[in-house]
């Protein structure tokens, strides 16, 4: 499952600036093996940290909101590739990375959370997380106020 494609990179970085960051041939036209490396290197990239709480690739069919915002940060992460294989990296290319870096490393470590009405499931791999067994608390806020 991807969450964007290549014509979802030529969109957002135009046309032109598609073909001349990947045409290491010459011939006019953009080189789609060059952009598969990018566009998969942002999705594993979203995936190491999406890793951390859901399993992946996260499956957002059902949620357009939230299959929105991951879009549109993995497609800063293949911008910022492509470009960064033709140095300078233009300052809004670089700052919109850095900010999807922010964004997936809250989204880890649960500061953020997908705007979803189903949270996506957990990543097994990790074992069960925040389970609690035992008996009921005797102390709690309640108690200790009427001490």
């Amino acid at each position: 499952m991807s969450y964007i494609t290549n014509g979802d990179i030529e969109k957002r970085i135009g046309t032109t600036a598609y073909i001349a960051l990947t045409d290491d041939a010459g011939t006019g036209s953009a080189d789609s093996t060059l952009v598969d490396e990018a566009r998969l290197g942002a999705e594993g990239e979203a995936n190491s940290y999406l890793a951390n709480r859901y399993a992946v690739p996260v499956d957002l069919a059902q949620e357009p909101e939230a299959a929105a915002a991951l879009k549109t940060f993995v497609l800063d992460l293949a911008a910022y590739r492509l470009h960064s294989r033709k140095p300078p990296v233009p300052d809004d290319f670089t700052r919109r990375r850095n900010e999807a870096v922010r964004w997936f490393e809250r989204i880890a470590s649960g500061t953020v959370h997908l705007p979803t009405a189903l949270m996506p499931p957990e990543n097994a791999a990790l074992g069960t997380l925040g389970q609690a067994d035992g008996p009921p608390r005797k102390m709690s806020r309640e108690t200790l106020d009427n001490l």
